[in-house]
């Protein structure tokens, strides 16, 4: 197993990286970093705090993380402890940790460096994760989630980092569902529309 914190069956854990702990919040007037934050992530916090109310939202991460809006918006809805849509200091750096973990673990499992997950890279990861999924629903998987394909100069075809963690935490959120479902842990669960709509929506 790679040299990461890894929860159950799912790459990198949340715990460890400031998850659950009071969000940090600044007044207006406050001009510099809190005590004992790195120099440089609060820079790039600041830079993205336009309005200087200590927090940021999924609309201004994407220029910090280069991600798009959707998996910056699951990402933040992990590391939101205060349920407040922001997220403050603290969360942004556990968030930026967490980030930096996956991408160990993208570059690890991204056995050509073509900077892309292909098919066989994601079962790879997956299977490592503790999820043996069928031939069709690793399918499934690398449709959802591939980057389409550039005409122009672009990433190579694939998964792209910030989709790698989409997919992988979707993969994660879902079994656990199912997991919760199936309270006799026979593979089978019987859940009505609703249940199952509730399901489905609340993955990422």
């Amino acid at each position: 197993m790679l040299g990461h914190s890894y929860s159950y069956n799912g790459g990198p854990s949340q715990a460890g990286y400031g998850y659950g702990q009071q969000p940090l919040r600044h007044s207006h007037s406050h001009r510099g970093p809190p005590p004992g934050a790195d120099p440089q992530l609060w820079q790039w916090f600041s830079s993205v705090d336009t309005d200087r109310s200590g927090a940021i939202s999924a609309y201004g991460a994407p220029g910090c993380f280069d991600f798009d809006l959707d998996t910056v918006k699951m990402l933040m809805t992990i590391f939101d402890t205060d349920r407040s849509g922001t997220i403050g200091f603290n969360e942004f750096a556990g968030l930026w940790k967490y980030i930096s973990d996956w991408q160990g673990v993208f570059r690890h499992f991204d056995q050509d460096h073509s900077g892309s997950i292909d098919g066989h890279e994601l079962a790879n990861a997956l299977r490592s994760f503790g999820y043996n999924l069928t031939p069709q629903i690793l399918m499934l998987v690398e449709q959802k989630f591939a980057t389409p394909p550039s005409t122009n100069f672009g990433p190579a075809p694939g998964i792209t980092f910030d989709r790698f963690v989409r997919a992988c935490i979707a993969v994660k959120t879902l079994t656990e569902s199912f997991q919760r479902a199936d309270t006799n842990r026979d593979g089978w669960i019987q859940i009505n529309y609703e249940q199952f709509m509730n399901m489905v929506l609340s993955a990422p």
